[in-house]
């Protein structure tokens, strides 16, 4: 099978440029999606992993051990939780971490016992309270 013209020709231009840029245009950063997000993060925080991305709305997301967490914005810019609604935090990250801090080791949602997280028999609320 004879070696095409044009694959030739293709091959030879591609190692002129790369010889011609230093290879500069190879080592040319892909920005991730997450680097653009101006509220991603994701660590490890007091036991629990937190995660935080922008929404399809545009609007932030927290994850606290894959649970969501709901973030408000106050009129101030700020940003606070029904965790811990009585200070305006000024990224959702803090705002998140002043949650966890908040919910100490309480499972954040009432249905925790159904998915195994929490045996306790008050239906997933470890203080027995029923509202």
């Amino acid at each position: 099978m004879p070696f095409p013209r044009r694959v030739a020709l293709r091959s030879l231009f591609a190692l002129a440029v790369t010889a011609a840029t230093g290879g500069a245009l190879g080592r040319i950063a892909v920005r991730s999606p997450e680097a653009a997000d101006p509220y991603a993060f994701d660590e490890m925080y007091a036991g629990r992993r937190i995660r935080g991305l922008t929404g399809p709305g545009g609007e932030p997301v927290a994850l606290v051990d894959g649970r969501p967490l709901h973030l408000m914005r106050c009129a101030d810019g700020g940003w606070v939780t029904p965790l811990d609604h009585y200070e305006s935090c000024p990224t959702p990250l803090s705002a998140t971490r002043a949650a966890v801090d908040a919910a100490g080791s309480a499972p954040l949602s009432r249905y925790a016992a159904e998915h195994g997280l929490h045996s306790d028999p008050t239906g997933g609320n470890p203080r027995g309270v029923h509202a």
